[in-house]
């Protein structure tokens, strides 16, 4: 097997208000969209995230009604602390404040306008 490209698809009642949070908060751009879709991009960020509305007939029937719970979306960064000032600066909530573990993760959360969580991460060590 040869992966040529990796997708994160997250199903949500309002595909433009997550693709709008992480054009206007995380730098992404959308690739592709339509109707009940959208992936977006970054160049650096190594996967794509898509996201599909719920209920969208293309999905199969046992995942159409399902919504994008338990899961983190998380993104290493250089800066923790310049985003975590630059997210605040913009408004944008912090749904868990920045957080250091013994293994040397930090971490600080927030939440797009359909409930996703977005983690941004750095590591010590």
């Amino acid at each position: 097997m040869q992966i040529t490209a990796s997708a994160i698809s997250l199903t949500v009642d309002d595909v433009a208000a997550s693709a709008r949070f992480l054009r206007d908060h995380f730098g992404f751009h959308e690739q592709m969209s339509a109707d009940g879709f959208a992936s977006l991009t970054r160049e650096d960020a190594g996967v794509n995230v898509i996201f599909l509305r719920r209920g969208l007939a293309t999905l199969p029937e046992d995942q159409r009604d399902v919504h994008a719970t338990g899961l983190i979306l998380a993104f290493v960064v250089a800066d923790l602390e310049g985003e975590l000032a630059r997210l605040q600066g913009g408004g944008v909530t912090i749904t868990m404040p920045l957080t250091s573990e013994e293994w040397g993760e930090r971490a600080f959360q927030v939440r797009d306008p359909n409930g996703v969580v977005v983690q941004l991460v750095d590591w010590n060590g």
